[in-house]
Order: C-alpha cells, then structure tokens, then sequence
C-alpha cells in the first residue's frame, strides 16, 4: 500500500485524452474530458444520420453512435489510443458511458445480446485484443446486456478497409465472416458493436450474415460516425 502511494506520487496516473490532470485508479478519462465528450443523442431518434448511412443497403432495427466526432479532437485522440496504442481500457470506459444512456430507452434494454465486429485471429494477436470487444464489455456492464463473441466469427483474414471506396470495402469483407451456430440466435435482437462507422461497409456485412438466420433482427452502436 505503501509502495503503491509513492509510485503514485512518482508517476501520478494521467487522463489518456487531455495527459494533463491526474485521474484515479481504475479509470482513464478525467471528468473534464468527459465534459468535453459530447454525446450524439442519436440512441434517442429512430432517424439520424447514422440509420441514413445503411437505408436501401440493410434493415436495421435501429443505428447509432455514442459521441461526436472531429478530426484532431480528444476522442479520436482516445480511439486512436484504443487501437493502437494498447489502451483497452478507453473502450470499456466509453462504453460504461454510453451504456448508462442506452439504459434510459426501454429499446436499448430489450436487446438480447451485444455482438463485437470480430477481429481475424491472427489481427487479434497482434494487436492483443479487439477494441470492439472492449467497448462491447463496458456497454454490457451499465446497460445490463450480455455481450458475447460466440455468434459471429470472423474467417478470412482481410486487407485493411483504409483508402477503398465504400462498394471496394463491402466487397472486401462480404464473405469475411459466418454464424457458427445460426439456432443459438434464431429470434433474438443483436446489437452489433464497433468502434468508429465510416462507411458502414463492415458493419452491413455483419448485419447481412447475422439477418440470414430466421427471425433475427440487428441493430448497430459504434463509439462515433466519421467521414
């Protein structure tokens, strides 16, 4: 206990979006960066510009994304973190936020389980883990959903989505993944989860395998909606 105060004192713990105020432990944004995380509200509108980005591409029950987004700013900042940087603990905090606003609708509550947009095996190694799980473990622990990586599976190893346009990167990952067990959520609603939306093309190959199973339905929550 000891030792842990001095080396608090040593190397006080930094919020990873501003790295300027101390933050305790167990926690990895400060309340003024927090304040600054602007919510999109979008979880509240059956029409926003996220449902807008998937119309006449795939039927979603709802589409959503947790915060505002712009170039440059605290929370590309974090997701970037999140990725790359090996701080997993900013997705499950992003999602212990947002959950707590999902939690406010009853559509949010009814959903049956939250799924992460799998990583490949070997993409997972090497990063250490999927940040889309992370997120998907943070909005479970508030919103009071179970999240799972068991029911989507992700099979082919894919070149990265970066530079293609929207019709490249559907066709990049159209086939990229399968139900392992298409009777385990015959008649459920799956809330498919991801980082950050672009062009929806990842998530809509998701979707589509996901909605082959009868009586399926899938709505989708990212961290933010960029580009």
């Amino acid at each position: 206990m000891i030792l842990n105060s001095i080396l608090d004192l040593l190397y006080p713990r930094l919020c990873f979006a501003c790295e300027q105020q101390t933050i305790p432990k167990g926690t990895s944004i400060c309340m003024g960066c927090e304040y600054k995380i602007t919510p999109t509200q979008y979880h509240l509108m059956e029409e926003n510009p996220v449902m807008e980005r998937f119309w006449g591409r795939v039927l979603l029950q709802r589409a959503t994304t947790a915060f505002s987004f712009s170039k440059g700013g605290l929370l590309q900042h974090l997701i970037h973190q999140l990725k790359y940087e090996n701080k997993p603990q900013i997705g499950q905090e992003l999602g212990k936020m947002y959950g707590a606003m999902l939690k406010e609708d009853p559509f949010w509550q009814a959903i049956d389980y939250i799924v992460p947009v799998p990583l490949h095996p070997k993409k997972k190694h090497q990063r250490g883990y999927n940040q889309a799980a992370m997120w998907a473990i943070g909005l479970s622990e508030t919103l009071g959903v179970d999240w799972t990586e068991e029911y989507l599976i992700r099979s082919d190893y894919t070149t990265s989505q970066t530079k293609k346009t929207r019709m490249e990167r559907f066709q990049n990952v159209e086939d990229a993944f399968f139900v392992p067990n298409p009777t385990a959520i015959e008649g459920k609603h799956l809330l498919i989860v991801d980082d950050v939306l672009t062009t929806g093309a990842t998530l809509e190959a998701c979707a589509l395998k996901l909605l082959e199973v009868p009586n399926v339905r899938v709505s989708v929550a990212c961290i933010a909606l960029a580009g």
